[in-house]
């Protein structure tokens, strides 16, 4: 796990083990003291992701979200992003559902909008 950027995490590879995400979350932590608001984290080394890897970033996210921080995966694999797609993770890369917004993006809303 790299540390030299204090608002960049990476992910060794080519699969996510327990004891490093772990490792991952206590780190979310200490970034947590220090107020970023988002969290890139590096997984292009995650070259053989599989369901457990997919559970652990989103353990990870979880623990991002309870600091108030919002995480961001970046250079994901196909086969990460096709999991985390079929999980309904894939808000985690940045990128919106389809037919949904993309995150922190709030729809506008018209005064003649009937209410919900």
């Amino acid at each position: 796990m790299d540390t030299a950027d204090p608002d960049l995490l990476t992910v060794p590879g080519p699969v996510l083990l327990p004891g490093e995400a772990a490792a991952l979350r206590e780190r979310i932590g200490v970034l947590a003291r220090d107020g970023p608001r988002e969290v890139l984290c590096d997984v292009s080394a995650l070259t053989r992701p599989g369901l457990g890897t997919v559970d652990a970033l989103a353990r990870l996210a979880l623990a991002a979200r309870r600091h108030g921080i919002r995480l961001r995966l970046t250079g994901a694999t196909p086969g990460l992003r096709g999991l985390l797609d079929l999980v309904g993770l894939v808000e985690l890369l940045g990128e919106a559902e389809e037919g949904e917004p993309a995150g922190g993006v709030q729809e506008g809303v018209e005064p003649d909008d009937p209410p919900l």
